[in-house]
């Protein structure tokens, strides 16, 4: 059998173009509508993908939502009222800017174009300080031609409901999740009394019509959220909840995978921030393309919860029970794009290394370097022949692991062959079923990291796994 060892290590530059590729061939994400010549800003995730994707998500909950005695989750529906993006100021405030090519009629993000031209601190720019850049820097569209004048540009997109055609059928696919647990507020304190503070937390859909969606998944016009909206006596001080989260989103983020050293704090100025927050910090990501924001924290006080009070005429108020006095509650909100955190996990995890095998054989491979309790893949059984009913046995291993684990079973090729495709998907270990495995019931478990192989009975396989996924979750 098939022995590998690490012989050398490379620091590879990761290209998008590399990880793109991965991510099709491999089956983790897929262009959307890619039959009919793709659909910008829309991704399918496959098989892998959706795995990946379940198990960052499960993460999530476990941390924020599981562990803490004073979480709720909660589940909106995408669709709402109009009244309530009316309310909440999206329908006057949810714009970006917007500048259209005179000859072609495409249109672009003018930030985005003043951010290629080496222009930074765009963000909280005004039009009019946008449209003076453009000019003096004499900035054409990507295809040559003179700009228009810079616009604001809604990003909701807008839909009717039921047969009516009057403006009160008007409603929106959600540009966030927020709004879905803010308007449940007083549906959750009715339900289970909590005690200031409290959070909601909620993963969902959210929509935003982009108008040059860009980098892959990292901005789209379909993307998923997880967010949490964490409510605070505004009669104490709120800087030390404010930082607490802020470590435990960076502690969280590096305990499934992230590099540490691509993780940077980004605060916010006046200017960039929303209208509704008095303190925003980012984490921003360094990816591929550039150090991007991958997570927010922001301090939206009470604007949100006035503004629905206000909108609905219900009483949103938070009566203090012990002091007798209502107060209306500030928010602290976390929020993480799962899609962008998706592709933090596959940078970080993306290796490329030098391996020798028994026979003095050197070789490159590709290897995602998942934290086991994330990977899409937990443990792959692998026969060492089809035949003579090794391909059998494999399969009832099979059967029990999938009881509490991902597995899968690959019988094509040579063992080498397999090892490498299951070190490509970033499969932490994988069991080689061979003439033994009949004889005394053990196998061979191969570590893909270190590439050790260790005979283990398949009786114990379960405990072994088990407890090499609890050290997986206590190792940031």
């Amino acid at each position: 059998m098939e022995k590998d060892t690490v012989s050398s290590l490379e620091k590879t530059t990761l290209t998008m173009e590399d990880l793109i590729s991965l991510c099709k061939q491999r089956g983790f994400v897929y262009q959307g509508s890619e039959i009919y010549g793709g659909m910008a800003g829309t991704w399918d995730y496959g098989p892998l993908g959706v795995l990946l994707k379940q198990n960052i998500v499960s993460e999530w909950k476990r941390e924020f939502i599981q562990k803490r005695s004073n979480m709720f989750g909660c589940d909106a529906a995408i669709l709402m009222s109009g009244k309530v993006w009316e309310a909440s100021g999206h329908v006057e405030e949810f714009h970006d800017p917007l500048v259209e090519d005179i000859k072609t009629k495409k249109r672009y993000r003018a930030d985005h174009l003043l951010e290629k031209h080496g222009i930074e601190n765009v963000e909280g720019m005004s039009l009019e300080e946008m449209d003076k850049l453009i000019q003096e820097n004499h900035i054409k569209s990507p295809d040559g031609n003179e700009l228009g004048n810079v616009k604001q540009f809604n990003m909701m997109f807008s839909t009717r409901i039921g047969a009516a055609e009057d403006s009160s059928a008007i409603s929106y696919l959600r540009p966030e999740t927020a709004q879905g647990m803010f308007v449940n507020v007083k549906n959750i304190v009715d339900s289970f009394h909590p005690k200031l503070p409290f959070g909601i937390a909620q993963v969902g859909k959210a929509f935003r019509n982009e108008i040059t969606p860009r980098d892959f998944i990292f901005r789209v016009r379909e993307l998923e959220q997880m967010e949490i909206e964490y409510f605070i006596d505004p009669r104490k001080e709120w800087n030390e909840i404010f930082d607490t989260w802020l470590l435990d989103m960076k502690n969280w983020l590096i305990s499934i995978g992230l590099d540490k050293n691509r993780i940077k704090e980004f605060v916010q100025p006046d200017k960039g921030r929303s209208h509704y927050s008095i303190k925003t910090v980012d984490l921003e990501f360094v990816f591929p393309f550039g150090q991007k924001e991958l997570t927010g924290l922001a301090h939206r006080t009470d604007f949100d919860l006035k503004a629905h009070q206000k909108g609905s005429g219900v009483t949103l108020e938070y009566y203090d029970q012990e002091t007798n006095e209502k107060v209306m509650p500030h928010v602290i909100e976390p929020s993480m794009g799962l899609d962008r955190v998706f592709l933090a996990t596959l940078v970080s995890a993306y290796n490329k290394e030098e391996v020798s095998s028994e026979d003095g054989k050197k070789e490159e491979r590709v290897v995602l370097k998942f934290k086991p309790h994330i990977a899409p893949i937990t443990v792959a059984i692998l026969p060492l022949m089809k035949k003579d009913g090794l391909a059998e046995k494999g399969d009832e291993i099979r059967k029990e692991l999938s009881e509490e684990f991902s597995v899968m079973m690959d019988v094509s090729g040579s063992i080498g062959k397999r090892y490498r495709r299951q070190d490509e998907i970033g499969t932490p270990w994988c069991i080689t079923v061979d003439y033994q495995t009949l004889e005394d019931n053990t196998v061979t478990i191969r570590d893909r990291d270190t590439l050790n192989q260790e005979r283990v009975s398949i009786l114990e396989l379960t405990s072994k796994i088990n407890g090499w996924l609890k050290d997986s979750r206590n190792v940031t």
